[in-house]
C-alpha cells in the first residue's frame, strides 16, 4: 500500500505541475523537477529515500535510448562513426582538461582532479534528448551531433568505472581482472548483436502470426529490460544495451509497432526519472555551501560550452547550429551520479565532494531548458531555421498507406512505377514478409492505432489512403486522422454505398467503392458483348458512372431517412432512364443521317475520273 500510495501522489503531482510548466514555457522537464524537489526529502520528505526512485526511474533513459535506437538503421550508423569517436573523444578529453581545476580547488590531488574532471565532462543523455524530441530537433545538424557525442559518452563510463580501483590504490588485484572484465563486455556486446539480429525478429514473427496484440507488447518490454539488465550484468551501460538492441531491429518490419508499444512507458518512467532527479538536491548542502555549489556549476557550464563550440566548429556544422549544440549538452550527467557515488564507496572521492559535485549537476540540469532557449534565440539572429523531417534527415514518404491487401497493393504499384515513395502498415505479417521481399517499405503494425500512424510519419505526410479490409477499422483511422490532423488529405476505400456516406460524413477527402470501378470495367465488355460498338459502350457506362457518383453525394443529405432515401433515388433513376433514352435517340439521328449521307471519301470526283 505505501508503494501505490506514493505513486498515487508523484502521478498527481505531475499531472499539476507539468502542464502548469508548460504553460509558462519553462518545460516538462523544469515542472517534473520541481515535483522531485517539493516531494523529496529537502522539502516535505514524502520520499526519504530518492536513490531507489532513481535507479528504478533510470529505465526511462534504457526505454529512450531503445527508440532512438530504432530510428539508426546500422548503415546510418556506420555511417556517424566519424561524429561518433572523433567529436565524443574531442569533447571528453577537452572538458575534462578544463574541469580538472574545478577538483585542484576542492583539495584533490592532480590525478583525481583529472578523474573528477572526466566525470564531470559527461552530458545528461535524457536531458538533451528529451529537448531535441519536444522540439523536433533531434534530425538536425545539431540534434545529430549531439546524439554522436551522448552516445561516445555512454560508452566512456565503462572505462571510467574500470579506472576507479586503480586510482583507489589497488592496482595488484586490478590487472587480470581488468582484462576479463573488457573480454565479458565485449562478448556480451557480440552475443546481443547475435540475439537482436538473429533471434529475436523470428520470435517477434511467431508472436505476430498468433495475434495477441498484448503478448506482442510483453515480448517489446522484455527485449528492452533483458538487454539492459544484461548488459548491467557485464558491467556496461543499460542504456547502452537497451540502443544496441534498438539498432538491430531497426531495419525489420516491427520497428513502427515496437515503438508504439513502447512509447506510453518510455514516457512515464522518463518523467519518473526527472522527479528522482529533483528529489536527490539536497537544499541543506546548498545553502550551506551556495558559493562551492554555485561555482561548480558555472565552471562546469563554462568549461563545456567552450570546448562543445570549438567541436562544433571542428564539425563545421551551420555557425547558427553551433550555440544550440553548445547549450543542448553543456550540463553534467546522470552517469556523473552513478560514478560519483562508485567513487565514494571505492574510497576514491570524500562523501562532501561527491555531494558538492552531484548538488552542482542538478543545478545544471535544471539551467539546461534555459539555457537551449537561449541558444535557439542567439542561433536566430544568426541564421534563418531550416525545417528538418524525423528519422535523423531521412526524408519521409509523402504518402501513408494503412493497409496493404489487394486493394492498397493497386495503389502502392502505380505509385512505385510513378517513382513516389510511400510507407505502408499492414497487420497480417505474413503479408508484410512476402511484399517486403520486393523492396517495398512496409511495415508489421495496426494501422487503427494513433501512436502507429505517428510514427509512421503521418504528421510529415501530405496524404493517407485508407485501404483497409475491416469496414470499422477504417472509419476508426478516419475519424483520428480527421481529429488530429485536420489538413491532411484522405482517400478511402469504401465496402459499399453505406461505408461510403459513413466516411463522407467523417470528412473524408476521396471515398472509392471497392468494387464499382471494377463492375463498370465488366459491363462496358458485357455491353460490347452484346454488339455494342466500343465507343458506344463507353458512353453508356460512363454517363451511368457519372449519374450513381451524382446519386451518392445527392443523396447522402438523406442517409439517415429510408423513404425520402427511397423516393430520391426513384425520382433520380426515372430521371436518369429519361435522359439515357434521349441520349440514345440523338444518338440515333446522328447515324441515321450519317448512313444516309453519300461516302465522299469514297466517291470518285470528275476529275479524278
Amino acid at each position: 500500500m505505501n508503494f501505490f500510495y506514493e505513486a498515487t501522489v508523484l502521478l498527481g503531482a505531475a499531472i499539476i505541475a507539468v502542464p502548469l510548466f508548460q504553460r509558462l514555457g519553462l518545460g516538462s522537464i523544469l515542472g517534473y523537477l520541481a515535483v522531485g524537489l517539493l516531494l523529496g526529502p529537502s522539502v516535505l520528505g514524502f520520499i526519504a529515500e530518492p536513490e531507489e526512485v532513481l535507479h528504478f526511474s533510470e529505465f526511462g533513459v534504457v526505454m529512450l535510448l531503445f527508440l532512438i535506437g530504432l530510428e539508426m538503421e546500422p548503415s546510418r550508423l556506420w555511417g556517424m562513426r566519424k561524429q561518433l569517436f572523433g567529436l565524443g573523444l574531442l569533447q571528453l578529453l577537452g572538458s575534462g582538461v578544463l574541469l580538472t581545476p574545478i577538483g585542484l580547488a576542492l583539495g584533490l590531488t592532480w590525478e583525481l582532479a583529472v578523474l573528477l574532471g572526466l566525470i564531470l565532462a559527461l552530458s545528461s543523455t535524457a536531458f538533451a534528448l528529451q529537448l531535441l524530441n519536444e522540439q523536433h530537433r533531434l534530425a538536425t545538424p545539431h540534434g545529430q551531433t549531439a546524439f554522436s557525442i551522448l552516445l561516445f559518452q555512454d560508452l566512456a563510463v565503462i572505462p571510467l568505472l574500470a579506472l576507479l580501483p586503480l586510482f583507489a590504490g589497488d592496482l595488484s588485484s586490478q590487472g587480470s581482472a581488468l582484462w576479463l572484465d573488457i573480454g565479458k563486455a565485449v562478448g556480451m556486446v557480440l552475443a546481443a548483436i547475435v540475439f537482436g539480429r538473429l533471434v529475436f525478429p523470428r520470435v517477434l514473427a511467431l508472436i505476430a502470426r498468433s495475434g495477441v496484440h498484448e503478448v506482442f507488447t510483453a515480448a517489446a518490454l522484455f527485449l528492452v529490460l533483458a538487454l539492459a539488465l544484461v548488459m548491467e550484468w557485464a558491467g556496461l551501460s543499460m542504456a547502452l544495451g537497451a540502443f544496441l538492441g534498438g539498432v538491430m531491429l531497426a531495419d525489420t518490419v516491427y520497428r513502427h509497432e515496437l515503438e508504439a508499444n513502447i512509447e506510453p512507458f518510455k514516457g512515464i518512467l522518463l518523467g519518473l526519472f526527472f522527479i528522482a532527479v529533483g528529489m536527490s538536491v539536497d537544499l541543506a548542502l546548498v545553502f550551506d555551501n551556495v558559493g562551492w555549489v554555485l561555482g561548480i556549476t558555472l565552471g562546469l557550464l563554462v568549461a563545456k560550452l567552450v570546448v562543445i563550440t570549438l567541436v562544433g566548429m571542428v564539425a563545421r556544422l551551420p555557425r547558427q547550429e553551433i550555440p544550440r549544440l553548445a547549450t543542448v549538452i553543456a550540463q553534467g550527467g546522470e552517469f556523473d551520479f552513478v560514478l560519483l557515488s562508485a567513487a565514494v564507496s571505492a574510497g576514491v572521492f570524500d562523501q562532501r565532494i561527491a555531494s558538492l559535485c552531484i548538488a552542482a549537476v542538478t543545478l545544471s540540469m535544471a539551467l539546461t531548458p534555459f539555457l537551449y532557449r537561449g541558444g535557439n534565440r542567439l542561433a536566430a539572429r544568426m541564421g534563418e531555421n531550416r525545417p528538418y523531417d524525423k528519422d535523423f534527415g531521412e526524408e519521409t514518404p509523402p504518402v501513408l498507406i494503412a493497409g496493404l491487401g489487394r486493394f492498397g497493393q493497386m495503389v502502392a504499384r502505380v505509385l512505385k512505377l510513378q517513382g513516389i515513395s510511400f510507407t505502408a502498415l499492414d497487420p497480417n505479417i505474413t503479408q508484410v514478409e512476402f511484399i517486403r521481399r520486393f523492396g517495398s517499405r512496409i511495415y508489421y503494425a495496426d494501422a487503427a492505432r494513433l501512436d502507429v500512424l505517428r510514427s509512421a510519419g503521418l504528421a510529415q505526410a501530405k496524404l493517407l489512403v485508407i485501404a483497409v479490409d475491416d469496414e470499422e477499422a477504417a472509419l476508426t483511422i478516419a475519424r483520428m486522422v480527421r481529429n488530429h490532423y485536420p489538413q491532411l488529405k484522405v482517400f478511402a476505400r469504401a465496402r459499399n454505398r453505406h461505408h461510403a456516406w459513413q466516411l463522407m460524413e467523417i470528412g473524408v477527402d476521396s471515398v472509392v467503392r471497392e468494387t464499382f470501378a471494377s463492375s463498370m470495367e465488366m459491363s462496358v465488355e458485357v455491353l460490347k458483348g452484346l454488339g455494342y460498338p466500343g465507343s458506344n459502350a463507353l458512353d453508356a457506362v460512363r454517363t451511368f458512372r457519372d449519374f450513381d457518383n451524382q446519386l451518392l453525394a445527392s443523396s447522402y443529405t438523406h442517409r439517415h431517412d429510408s423513404e425520402a432515401l427511397m423516393k430520391s433515388e426513384r425520382e433520380a433513376m426515372a430521371e436518369f432512364q429519361t435522359l439515357f433514352q434521349q441520349d440514345l435517340k440523338q444518338r440515333g439521328g446522328k447515324e441515321a443521317s450519317a448512313e444516309a449521307a453519300p461516302d465522299t471519301a469514297s466517291t470518285p470526283t470528275s476529275e479524278e475520273r
